[in-house]
């Protein structure tokens, strides 16, 4: 890894607390829930922590974005206490290691873990795995892993802007998702070019989509990423797996902050699916 490249990582990944500032206008529900509850759980990496919002029963796993570089749960508190208050479930928000630290296939390996511990408490609890940007990617991957190693059956998988190609570059533009942090997240988390394309890094490149489990896809028009959530919708339906697609008009990365409107109706379609496929 080059210096420079450590450098840039480290401090993206210690200030991640302190600078990523999204998501405050879309505390549209959970602000009266309390702290999350700290949990560990053993993976094939070291003991992982978790914050719970909500106590037992049916729960979505949450895997936070950063580009798998920052490591900072708490940026989509607004989103855990969201669902946890309108979906009427637990959200366990993973807390797993990032660049420059580890690489890949850690953090992924973590996801799993932890999401099969949440599903084997009570003798089999309902899952659903989510998540935004690289956060989506890795709810993808998890779903993929538990299929293949039959861990456990997840009943959601929710891909927010997913990263579901690292294999490719991004096309360049205005986008907030650029050429430049593809190529760093490459050679900080994925520093062996010959794993970009395994389908735990690059889920869309999976040569088989079949047996996955029900999925809300989010894409947003603007966003760079955005062939990658649109594709894996669209292959996820060819394997004959139900598949919601919903597409954010006008929007980059951020999609649910650029129209705080239109995200509460985004918000409240995948609150519903989650609530549909864990407690009705």
């Amino acid at each position: 890894m080059r210096l420079s490249d450590r450098l840039t990582a480290t401090v993206m990944h210690a200030t991640a607390r302190f600078t990523v500032r999204y998501g405050d206008d879309l505390r549209f529900a959970g602000r009266d829930l309390p702290r999350p509850r700290r949990r560990t759980d053993r993976t094939r990496h070291r003991r992982v922590t978790s914050y719970e919002y909500g106590e037992g029963g049916p729960a979505l796993v949450h895997l936070h974005g950063g580009a798998w570089l920052m490591r900072h749960p708490g940026m989509d508190d607004w989103w855990c206490r969201y669902v946890a208050a309108t979906a009427g479930v637990r959200v366990v928000n993973v807390d797993f290691r990032t660049g420059p630290y580890v690489t890949y296939p850690v953090a992924q390996h973590q996801a799993h873990d932890v999401a099969a511990a949440v599903a084997a408490e009570d003798g089999g609890t309902p899952v659903a795995v989510g998540g935004f940007s690289s956060g989506g990617g890795m709810a993808a991957a998890v779903c993929l892993q538990a299929r293949d190693l039959g861990s456990f059956v997840p009943r959601l998988q929710v891909l927010g802007v997913p990263a579901l190609d690292l294999a490719s570059d991004v096309p360049a533009g205005a986008g907030m998702i650029s050429p430049g942090l593809r190529a760093l997240v490459r050679r900080v988390y994925f520093p062996d070019p010959a794993t970009r394309a395994e389908p735990y890094a690059s889920p869309l490149l999976a040569p088989d989509l079949t047996g996955l489990p029900p999925a809300v896809v989010l894409t947003a028009e603007r966003d760079t990423l955005r062939p990658d959530g649109d594709r894996y919708a669209a292959r996820l339906r060819a394997a004959g797996v139900d598949v919601v697609h919903d597409v954010t008009p006008g929007a980059d990365h951020y999609f649910l902050t650029e129209d705080p409107a239109r995200a509460s109706t985004t918000m409240a379609m995948v609150a519903d699916q989650v609530r549909a496929r864990l407690v009705a």
